[in-house]
C-alpha cells in the first residue's frame, strides 16, 4: 500500500480571481506510519487530506492509491474507493445524531454494501479496544468529546482501510486525553499497517507521529518541506 501525490495543484475561484493552494505538490506517504501535517489555518492541510482521499479533485497532478491515479477516476469509481479503501476521522467526529456507538459502525457497514448483522460483534469488539466497551449503548449526546473521538476512531478503522484520514483528531477533546488518542491513533497504524495523515494544530499529535510535514514552509514551489518525527 502507497500514497504519492506527484505535482498536485489545486486551485480555487473563478478564472479572473483564482486561489491557489497547493502548487506542484509531490509527497510519498508510507504504510504503517503516521505522518502529521502541521502549520496554520489556510495552509492547505484539509486540501490535502480532501484531495489524497478522493473528495475533490486537484486541478493538475497525480493522486496515486497503490498506483492508481484517483484523479482520473469516474464520480462513481472515487465514491467506491472511498467506501472500500479509506477511512476518515473528522474534526468534529461527525457521528450520527440519535444512534448509539455500536451502531456508528455498523452504519457505516450498511453504506459500504455490506450486512450489518454480520458485523455486529466485530463492531462491539471495535469499540472495546478503544476503550468504549461499556459505553456501546450510548448515543453521541451522552458522550464525552474525547468518546466520541474514539468512536469515531473506531469507525474509520473499522472495515480496515489501506489509508486512514484524520482531521484534527483532538480539537474536541480535553487536553488530558490528547496523548493517549495520539498514541492509539499511532498503534493501530502500525498494526494495521495503513497509511495515515493527519492534519493537526497539536503538538501532542505531532509528537506521537512518525513523520512531520510541515505545511507552513511550503512555498507554493513543487516541493513540500519534511522533517523528521521521532
Amino acid at each position: 500500500m502507497s500514497l504519492e501525490l506527484t505535482g498536485v495543484t489545486v486551485e480555487f475561484g473563478r478564472a479572473d480571481a483564482r486561489t491557489t493552494v497547493l502548487d506542484g505538490l509531490d509527497v510519498t506517504f508510507e504504510p504503517g506510519r503516521t505522518t502529521a501535517l502541521v502549520g496554520p489555518s489556510g495552509s492547505g492541510k484539509s486540501t490535502l487530506l480532501a484531495a489524497a482521499g478522493a473528495l475533490l479533485r486537484p486541478t493538475a497532478g497525480q493522486v496515486l492509491l497503490d498506483g492508481e491515479d484517483l484523479a482520473t477516476r469516474t464520480d462513481a469509481q472515487r465514491a467506491a474507493i472511498r467506501r472500500e479503501r479509506i477511512g476518515y476521522m473528522f474534526q468534529s467526529g461527525n457521528l450520527l445524531s440519535g444512534l448509539p456507538a455500536v451502531e456508528q459502525l455498523l452504519a457505516a457497514v450498511y453504506i459500504s454494501g455490506r450486512r450489518p448483522r454480520a458485523y455486529r460483534a466485530r463492531a462491539e469488539e471495535a469499540l472495546t479496544e478503544v476503550g468504549l466497551g461499556h459505553r456501546l449503548r450510548h448515543r453521541p449526546e451522552e458522550l464525552s468529546g474525547g468518546e466520541r473521538q474514539r468512536v469515531a476512531l473506531a469507525r474509520a478503522l473499522f472495515l480496515a482501510p489501506k489509508l486512514l484520514l484524520v482531521d484534527e483528531p483532538t480539537a474536541a477533546v480535553d487536553r488530558s486525553q490528547a496523548g493517549e488518542l495520539a498514541a492509539l491513533l499511532a498503534d493501530r497504524t502500525r498494526r494495521d499497517r495503513c497509511v495515515t495523515v493527519v492534519a493537526t494544530h497539536d503538538p501532542v499529535v505531532a509528537a506521537a507521529a512518525d513523520r512531520i510535514v510541515d505545511m507552513a514552509e511550503l512555498t507554493g514551489v513543487a516541493r513540500l518541506p519534511v522533517s523528521g518525527g521521532r
